[in-house]
């Protein structure tokens, strides 16, 4: 079998390697304000100073901590876009400026990288050899650091010299040694090498020469999530599996299934054992963090179950204090080995912001909804421009929202993944508004004869209703004038009566509506590839006439005078921006300085005048003050962009994952109190 080199020639091709350069200069203008909290995959910690902590999302973000966990800051971005998942770091012991970032991409199967920095974090390199495995472990062995394990899709891989050069060590082509999940080296031999598959484990003594399987006793078919080595006697072996816990007490030649550890329905995805202490082995579940004091005879919970466990860390100073990262609710952090738990999320922002809406009434106050977060998510507010969050989604039940819009009273408007939801001023607790009564045809009796042989016509036909409750997606809401409407899967909807009932459904033979827009009587409604424009409040609807060449609508816009076929209208689509300025009946494709592809979003704002609209993948926003008639983009902000807000004449946006962004404000001189919006970031 032997060690294969993997193309050393690429060594060569890539001279200068592909260099992930932060810049500060754009990134420092805009501050990032949460709402904290989110989806962390990894976490690790600098072995000569363990208060500096890095840790890894699943969008290609690194966050550094320089206070053992207490408050975070960006550190990175790695990868293209925001497809890289970081469920693996490592810095060097001997030498902090080295760290090594592993990851696989959630767009392609078989694609990944391997980054490796030499200068604490400043310039970032792909390591030639590595580029495109999607690779779900990594191990430094701790007798040489040099010495680094790679678990990939396609097989094993080490380095013996920091990353320089690479071998495979595990076959190529062999039908059962793949999509490697785990790894783990012997504490005291790195030849030993241990490797979790999606299958079952496997194991070489020989530095990969040989290897051959451990399944005695671990159930077959299970995807071997992480594998430990006991620090104090390496012939003991933990490793977890979607079927469970196992502990071998052989150097894995027989297993034997943990027993009180969760049921084969919780997938324990993350072992991690006390530094000091080898009896202490903690398990990070899909349903919570679990303990056991006695190498595995018994566990105990110690989080609430609804916490999806992604990684442990325990501090190697004091093993009273672990922090765990998780989906939905970021980091928690404990001082007393477990016993209790607290959100340490400062400066840590990893949410999908869906809308933001600032308040009538008070303009420091601002509402974000976000998705992907479930009981975690939902809705939160800053009545502080964004220095302080609370969320505020009891009644939501943990749903998707992805629209909100207020009303003219104050109460709050939701549009969720399943119907719609209020939340009126002072209250806590979001209600649903999802009654349906549409009226059907009236049918009314025959006319009847007396016995004189008079015709006698029939009573007047009464008003027949049927009720229903509205179930469905909702994209979108618009409850800013006297008539509500939601863009829903089951059609479009109005409401007249404040939320307390709506009729509607299919409109001009459309059931699936992606967005709504009124001003006035005037109200635009789109489907994916349809626009269908109300001259009359929404009682009657007619189709525009949209150019052929788009071929998907991501939304509508609408700004200008009231007055029927006097305002401006606009369409965000694959395609790019389109305006009308005669109701629809022509349009024109912008392009004058936005994008002429991909324009996902387009807000008006009738306070301050101007126009902003963001593109996907696109890491700046675009800004028209003329109407749309010509636009400038600010510059790159680090992050992707998805939708922005005027919030009191600084721009607030909304990153792909990373939460929101407010644009700084800067005074007009230096003994003026009065803040403007900084102009730094526009393009010249």
């Amino acid at each position: 079998m032997g060690y294969e080199p993997l193309q050393k020639s690429l060594l060569r091709v890539f001279v200068v390697a592909i260099l992930l350069l932060l810049s500060p200069s754009a990134n420092a203008q805009w501050v990032p304000v949460g709402p904290e909290g989110g989806d962390v995959r990894s976490l690790a910690y600098d072995p000569r100073n363990p208060d500096r902590i890095l840790l890894g999302t699943s969008a290609g973000q690194l966050f550094l901590s320089t206070d053992t966990g207490a408050s975070w800051a960006r550190f990175a971005h790695l990868g293209p876009g925001d497809a890289y998942v970081l469920d693996n770091i490592a810095v060097d012991p001997n030498d902090a400026n080295t760290i090594y970032v592993a990851a696989w991409s959630v767009e392609a199967e078989n694609d990944g990288d391997l980054f490796r920095t030499r200068d604490g974090g400043r310039t970032w390199q792909v390591i030639p050899a590595m580029r495109g495995k999607s690779i779900r472990a990594m191990a430094l062995a701790q007798t040489n650091a040099r010495i680094i394990t790679i678990g990939a899709l396609d097989g094993v891989f080490r380095s013996t010299d920091g990353g320089d050069t690479w071998q495979r060590i595990s076959p190529e082509g062999h039908a059962e040694i793949k999509n490697i999940e785990s790894v783990a080296v012997d504490p005291r031999n790195p030849q030993i090498v241990y490797a979790g598959t999606w299958h079952l484990p496997w194991k070489t003594e020989d530095g990969g020469r040989t290897w051959h399987n451990i399944k005695q006793g671990v159930v077959d078919d299970s995807d071997v999530f992480s594998i430990i080595i006991d620090h104090s006697n390496p012939a003991v072996v933990y490793a977890s599996a979607c079927s469970g816990i196992y502990k071998s007490e052989s150097a894995g030649d027989l297993f034997r299934k943990v027993q009180g550890i969760p049921a084969t329905a919780r997938r324990t995805r993350v072992l991690q054992q006390d530094p000091v202490t080898a009896a202490v082995v903690y398990a990070g579940t899909t349903e919570g963090l679990w303990k056991t004091v006695d190498g595995g005879k018994t566990f105990k919970r110690i989080t609430a179950g609804n916490h999806i466990i992604n990684d442990v860390m325990v501090d190697p100073r004091n093993a009273s204090r672990l922090l765990i990262a998780t989906d939905r609710s970021g980091v928690l952090a404990s001082d007393d080995a477990g016993q209790t738990f607290r959100m340490v999320n400062t400066g840590f922002s990893h949410r999908q912001v869906s809308r933001m809406v600032v308040d009538r009434t008070d303009r420091s106050t601002v509402f974000a909804a976000v998705v992907n977060d479930k009981e975690f998510g939902g809705v939160f507010v800053s009545r502080n421009a964004g220095a302080k969050w609370t969320q505020v989604s009891d009644g939501l039940a943990g749903r998707d929202v992805f629209d909100i819009s207020q009303a003219k009273d104050g109460t709050l408007v939701g549009a969720t993944n399943r119907g719609i939801f209020s939340l009126v001023p002072n209250s806590t607790t979001w209600k649903p508004i999802n009654t349906i009564l549409n009226q059907k045809p009236a049918v009314g009796g025959k006319p009847r004869r007396t016995k004189s042989g008079k015709l006698i016509a029939p009573p007047a036909a009464k008003p027949q209703w049927t009720k229903s409750e509205l179930s469905a997606r909702v994209a979108q809401v618009d409850a800013r004038g006297i008539r509500w409407f939601a863009a829903t899967n089951a059609g479009l909807f109005v409401s007249r009566d404040e939320g307390r009932s709506w009729n509607g459904g299919a409109a001009a033979g459309e059931k699936v509506f992606i967005g709504v827009r009124a001003l006035g009587d005037t109200v635009l409604a789109a489907t994916p590839t349809r626009l269908l424009i109300s001259q009359d409040g929404g009682s009657t609807w007619a189709a525009s006439h949209v150019p052929g060449y788009v071929t998907r609508i991501y939304g509508v816009a609408i700004a200008g005078a009231l007055a029927p076929g006097n305002s401006t209208m606009w369409l965000a689509t694959r395609e790019g921006a389109l305006r009308s300025t005669d109701h629809g009946r022509t349009w024109v494709h912008v392009l004058e300085g936005l994008p002429a592809r991909n324009v996902v979003g387009i807000e008006t704002d009738a306070g301050s005048g101007r126009m902003l609209a963001t593109a996907l993948g696109a890491r700046g926003i675009y800004e028209s003050r003329d109407a749309g008639r010509t636009w400038t983009a600010t510059s790159d902000l680090g992050l992707s962009i998805r939708s922005v807000i005027d919030f009191n004449g600084r721009l607030l946006a909304a990153t792909a994952y990373n939460g929101l962004l407010l644009q700084p404000a800067t005074k007009v001189s230096p003994g003026d109190n009065v803040e403007r919006p900084a102009t730094g970031g526009a393009a010249q």
